[in-house]
């Protein structure tokens, strides 16, 4: 009996298999969320962790006197200057570590900006990482740049970076942000945007459906920066990454899904605080982006300590929320969504998203080949108990030796 038990629970392991495998190699219509971002930057860590590519975003307009402001916590390497050579290999190699495929670099074209994002795409080549680019389209006061000057500033880039291999590709194309987009007109935004699309990918930072709606027909999608939100008391922000990933979707653009591991910019004007609760705040907003089917990840942030997102190792934290990071990436099973459970819960498949399915697919021959050995230990006892109790045998067999 138990032997017949065992056949039937093995043939339905190996037919949920095979159909499982079936699944997993179809080729998806559409390549989404991969990164070729050519020889120099296609070795990330290691071992490539499962799941999309998640790149942090990354701040370079530090000089030493940078850390006198607004801050209450320091980098572990010290009040840095963002020209150094050294510090972007410390960085680098850190974040390799970690689980992070690449840097999204804040730029616009000024001498230091530039200087210094032609130094690390240097060192980034030579760690074989990735780069993005994301472009501050408001200036310090939260003002729209002059839409002339955004449009030659993505030329410059177009002309200078983004032949360049080090620069991460999705669909074959370099990858951009367009940050403060709902401060332009669509219109503003067309004219910025055509000057170098087709061949580079913009992204818009759409706050919203209706905002990303807005700028659909020109922009590749969007990344949305949500750095403020707070996951214990805001009730509708998985909701919310879920519609605007499906709207993006839709239109088989790109979508970048935000996570941070806690905020506080009261220091620089803000109001809202977020607590990082020992990296509580970074596994649930991690597991609630990947939930939303993205393209990629995007961490908030690698060094922005003025708002206190950063994972960079740090004088107060050490490399508690790299460490963090590292065990949320390199884990083999599917994420938690909650850092108070930990059980596996089941990642999103989409097109081009394969390592949903293969985790269910080593995981589940196992649940049910679990139950099948406590089913066969629950039968040989009840078998041992009856043999124990002849008279009862006799009177029939019992409801156990009929499963």
């Amino acid at each position: 009996m138990i032997r017949a038990v065992a056949r039937t629970a093995l043939s339905a392991v190996l037919v949920i298999a095979t159909s499982l495998g079936t699944a997993a190699g179809a080729a998806p219509e559409r390549a989404v969320g991969t990164v070729a971002a050519g020889p120099a930057a296609t070795s990330t860590a290691p071992a490539s962790p499962p799941g999309p590519p998640l790149f942090a975003y990354y701040y370079q307009w530090f000089v030493p006197n940078s850390w006198n402001r607004a801050k209450v916590d320091l980098p572990e390497l010290g009040a840095y200057s963002s020209d150094d050579p050294w510090v972007m290999r410390q960085h680098i190699q850190q974040a390799k570590a970690a689980g992070i495929t690449g840097f999204i670099v804040s730029w616009k074209d000024t001498p230091t900006n530039t200087r210094r994002l032609h130094a690390l795409a240097t060192v980034a080549a030579e760690e074989k990482f990735s780069l993005s680019m994301i472009y501050q389209g408001l200036d310090f006061d939260r003002k729209p740049l002059p839409a002339a000057r955004v449009a030659a500033d993505f030329v410059t880039f177009a002309k200078q970076f983004a032949g360049n291999p080090v620069f991460a590709r999705m669909g074959g194309k370099p990858l951009t942000i367009f940050s403060g987009t709902w401060a332009y007109s669509a219109a503003d935004v067309a004219r910025i945007t055509s000057g170098v699309r087709p061949g580079l990918l913009v992204l818009s930072t759409e706050k919203s459906v209706e905002g990303y709606r807005r700028l659909a027909d020109v922009t590749d999608g969007d990344a949305y920066y949500w750095s403020s939100v707070n996951p214990a008391t805001n009730a509708n922000y998985a909701a919310k990454l879920d519609a605007m990933s499906a709207a993006v979707h839709a239109d088989a653009k790109y979508w970048i899904a935000p996570f941070a591991p806690g905020f506080d910019a009261r220091l620089v004007g803000g109001t809202k605080s977020v607590p990082r609760n020992d990296g509580r705040t970074l596994r649930v907003e991690y597991g609630t982006a990947l939930k939303s089917s993205p393209d990629a990840l995007g961490l908030i942030s690698w060094n922005e300590f003025s708002e206190n997102t950063y994972v960079e190792p740090s004088k107060k934290f050490g490399h508690r929320y790299l460490d963090v990071l590292a065990e949320l990436r390199h884990t083999a099973a599917p994420v938690p969504a909650s850092a108070e459970d930990s059980s596996a819960q089941p990642l999103p498949t989409g097109p081009g998203r394969r390592w949903p399915t293969v985790a269910l697919l080593l995981g589940l021959p196992a649940v049910l080949l679990a139950g099948l050995a406590v089913l066969g230990h629950r039968l040989r006892r009840r078998a041992r108990a009856a043999r124990a109790r002849p008279d009862r045998r006799m009177a029939g067999p019992t409801a156990a030796e009929h499963t």
